[in-house]
């Protein structure tokens, strides 16, 4: 019988070692993504001057580490985001969160529609219809040059494999599962929707080889449409008419099929004779079909222009999606009026949603915007620059200049708001800063005030995201909306070159065009960007932080798109549950420390636990975004009663270490003691109030007697020092004499 401290690390791990501050350790369960470590005998003490035995799961492993897989992560960054937006509903259940559950399928879907459209694009539109039309852009270009001689029709048939595998590769993608066998149970429940605690919230399955099946249908069913549409316009005949008609269907099938709620629905025996496996396999027939019809014998046809019907598909979707982002608003608002919710914990999923649909239009005319300018050699024309003669009219859908414009139009906005928002409190801000610097170091007034500032300085900046975060994601979900809204409305074919010429004439058209095509640069520079970062990203400690993202992303199970990268959380938490309960029966107890996003997957692994080890735990968690992040985005799963349903298991034996100088973690029960100093919050009651326990940061402003430079600003850096062995100790107290928390004066 023992004590067994097991320390679950944050977001950019850097190794066992680091954590347990020994020099060599040895893997005691788990594998090279997952595992628990110890020190080695003989290379460090295995226990800490508090007597508890060191443990580490790194599980650093299940997010990144490769640069096949985090590529993978930025190509599905879109999809990711939109899987995020469902779990930051304010409510789940009722007819209304059953409506918010629909809206953020339906939203998932049309990115998967725009991921195809995005491929159709470059490889039916720009390729085989306008660039094999003119000898010019074929010329010198033995990869294509053969397609000047093949018929309209069947160069849609033979290029039509590009979307094909394009699916094949995220459906590749997004197929992997963190999930081990002996963590499933013998049925597929679903995801529990409901709460943290419930059996089977990380046993997705069931749900996912639904979702999976919609999506494979709605992909192919968006690439059918983009065949049809110019195929049966051109030949007037029943076939493609019948075919265009099964494929509305086969569309309108899916939507309703991600709006039942029995998508959700427990497994059984009958999963494999679902009507998403019929729809599915219905898709997989009408596409091989559909090539068919395409490259089916016709009279001589002449391609001119773009390939029609693409840019009407492509507004048409920019439409679809403002309409599902209103009607996701207009939910939010009802929410807020009715649960009394902060308005920004409401306004979160919408926010996400189009942060999700931004980057996917980023990705997708960035893709295109740069075909283009390869293909015809950077002649691409717009109202107020004519074609040289002979040149290639290659034009990408007018949809993607006005997202080009809006993307353009939206650095400049979000910038001016990070710049002039910091600004218009900073006065105020510093102020309280400095009375807080004051409060917690004496001797502030006797060293020098450069010292002083910085430290003031360091809390200011801790708290820049919580202050104008929210007001730039509104500022950017405003501009997505009306850059939504513009491009819907491309369905005219009028782009804003065209707008801004027939207005104001060339005096207006010069800017406008020059805005747009310098946004339609920056999206393309902004893709590759996003995918050189993270190829570099676990290569480079300076922008290792990219990293970051995925961890925090890929913590919900796939509930909305199931193309997004697979949820590392179902494999750590019940391996972590495995764990204690071993311990646990060999006549341990165990306090269990999570360093930032470790501390969600310490939490959310108290919740899976038996009452039997819940005696036997106790709960560390330090620089814990639970309190000033999940409370807020994830009202819904992450709340009052959850957090203090904890705290009551545990009989309150838990401990939150957080700093003023923190940007992500912080209190969890103790409110926002910067904006109302000594008023405790509405959160803390009870036992609860002691769940806090603030470290002063940095440990002090003075050169200490053996030192030569004065203690650095920690921030959301934790280090096992006696703050953290203190905490541990009193912990360790509490387990072996079972007593309540020291209630402080």
């Amino acid at each position: 019988m023992g004590i067994t401290e097991i320390r679950v690390h944050g977001v950019a791990d850097k190794g066992p070692e680091t954590i347990l501050d020994r020099p060599v350790v040895v893997r005691v369960a788990g594998d090279d993504d997952a595992g628990f470590y110890r020190p080695r005998p003989g290379f460090g003490d295995p226990a800490e001057s508090d007597g508890a035995t060191l443990e580490a799961y790194r599980w650093s492993g299940l997010t990144g580490g490769t640069a096949t897989r985090t590529f993978s992560l930025v190509l599905l960054l879109p999809f990711m985001l939109s899987n995020i937006v469902i779990w930051m509903l304010p409510v789940v259940g009722g007819r209304s969160g059953t409506a918010g559950r629909a809206v953020c399928r339906l939203l998932a879907a049309s990115l998967t529609a725009m991921y195809v459209l995005s491929t159709v694009g470059v490889s039916l539109d720009l390729i085989a219809w306008q660039c094999a039309a003119y000898p010019r852009c074929l010329e010198d270009r033995r990869g294509i040059s053969w397609l000047g001689g093949v018929t309209p029709g069947l160069r849609l048939a033979i290029l039509a494999i590009l979307p094909i595998l394009a699916i094949a590769l995220i459906w590749r993608l997004g197929a992997r599962s963190w999930q081990l066998p002996e963590d499933s149970a013998a049925t597929p429940q679903g995801v529990g929707a409901d709460r943290l605690d419930t059996p089977a919230f990380w046993d997705n399955r069931a749900l996912l080889r639904r979702l999976r099946s919609v999506h494979v249908a709605v992909a192919l069913g968006t690439l059918n449409a983009a065949l049809l549409l110019p195929l049966a316009s051109h030949d007037a005949a029943l076939t493609g008419y019948v075919l265009l008609g099964v494929d509305v269907a086969l569309l309108a099938a899916t939507a309703v099929l991600l709006c039942r709620p029995a998508i959700e629905r427990h497994g059984g025996p009958g999963v494999g004779r679902s009507p998403t496996q019929a729809v599915r396999r219905a898709a997989v027939v009408l596409t091989a079909l559909t090539v068919a019809y395409a490259a089916a014998p016709r009279s001589p046809w002449a391609a001119t222009g773009t390939l029609p019907w693409y840019d009407v598909l492509v507004a048409g979707l920019f439409a679809t999606q403002l309409l599902l982002l209103l009607a996701l608003g207009t939910l939010v608002l009802g929410w807020h009026r009715r649960t009394g919710r902060t308005f920004v914990s409401c306004l979160g999923a919408p926010v996400l949603a189009s942060v999700a649909i931004g980057l996917a239009v980023a990705f997708s005319s960035g893709v295109t915007y740069a075909v283009a300018e390869y293909l015809d050699r950077g002649s691409s024309p717009t109202p107020a620059r004519p074609l040289p003669p002979g040149a290639p009219p290659l034009s990408p859908p007018v949809a993607y200049r006005w997202a080009a414009l809006g993307f353009s139009v939206a650095l400049v906005v979000v910038w001016g708001v990070a710049v002039f928002g910091r600004r218009v409190r900073r006065a105020r801000h510093r102020r309280q800063a400095e009375e807080l610097v004051h409060r917690d170091f004496p001797e502030a007034s006797r060293v020098p005030p450069e010292r002083v500032e910085a430290v003031r300085d360091a809390i200011v900046r801790a708290r820049v995201a919580d202050r104008l975060g929210p007001l730039l994601l509104i500022a950017y979900a405003a501009l997505a909306l009306l850059t939504l809204a513009a491009a819907g409305l491309s369905v005219v074919h009028e782009g804003p070159g065209a707008l801004a010429l027939r207005l104001g004439g060339q005096t207006l058209a010069r800017p406008v065009i020059f805005v747009t095509d310098l946004g339609g640069a920056l999206t393309g520079v902004f893709a590759l960007a996003l995918a050189a970062a993270g190829l570099v990203a676990y290569r480079s400690t300076g922008i290792r932080s990219i990293g970051v993202l995925w961890d925090l992303a890929t913590f919900w199970p796939r509930g909305a798109h199931p193309l997004a990268p697979p949820c590392y959380a179902e494999r750590a938490v019940p391996e972590l549950t495995r764990r204690i309960g071993q311990l646990v029966a060999g006549g341990d107890r165990v306090v269990l420390s999570g360093q930032s996003h470790g501390s969600v997957l310490a939490v959310a692994t108290v919740l899976q636990l038996p009452a039997a080890c819940q005696r036997r735990i106790a709960l560390l968690t330090y620089a814990s975004p639970l309190g000033n992040l999940y409370r807020r985005f994830f009202p819904a799963y992450v709340n009052d009663s959850v957090l203090s349903e904890v705290g009551e298991r545990l009989d309150w034996r838990w401990i939150n270490l957080w700093r003023y100088t923190d940007p992500v973690g912080g209190w969890i029960f103790a409110g926002d003691p910067v904006a109302r100093p000594g008023h405790p919050s509405a959160h803390a009651s009870g036992r609860a109030v002691e769940v806090d326990r603030r470290v002063r940061d940095p440990a002090g402003l003075t050169v200490g007697p053996t030192d030569t430079v004065p203690p650095p600003v920690l921030g959301h850096h934790f280090t096992s020092d006696e703050n953290f062995h203190s905490a541990v100790r009193e912990l360790t107290r509490r387990l072996e004499a079972g007593e309540p928390p020291t209630v402080r004066g």
